[in-house]
């Protein structure tokens, strides 16, 4: 329920202050373990959203739960925006900010290939990048 509470916390700090996230879960032993927050938006019109978790799927999330410190991540909508967020929590900045480059790089490679078939698009990424941050809790 705590956990459930701090969530629901984050996404209310996210939507009044979209900058940099690193929250504080209650953990089973009631001790509090601080993680950060990746924050996501990309452009997802409507009639390509199944496209978009289809891609997601197929490269960031067998990618990610691959990485040391990669905690989670969820995947939301927003129909009005027309906008995919990402919320990924990472147990530490330093796990998160150490992958390198060239590894984020494939994955999103992979990600845009998948999404170019899904979309049945010919170039360029379908779903792109509007947003980039962290979350902290003040």
């Amino acid at each position: 329920m705590i956990r459930l509470l701090c969530i629901c916390l984050s996404l209310l700090l996210l939507a009044a202050h979209p900058a940099p996230v690193v929250a504080a879960f209650n953990e089973p032993d009631g001790s509090y373990a601080l993680v950060v927050v990746e924050q996501l938006r990309l452009k997802v019109p409507s009639e390509s959203r199944q496209a978009w978790l289809e891609a997601e799927q197929g490269s960031w999330e067998p990618w990610l739960e691959q990485q040391p410190g990669f905690l989670g991540r969820q995947l939301l909508w927003d129909p009005q925006r027309q906008e995919g967020t990402l919320l990924i929590r990472w147990a530490s900045r330093e796990q998160w900010k150490a992958i390198p480059e060239a590894d984020l790089s494939a994955v999103q490679q992979r990600f845009e290939e998948l999404a170019r078939a899904g979309t049945k698009t010919a170039l360029g990424n379908p779903f792109p990048l509007v947003f980039e941050g962290e979350l902290r809790l003040p």
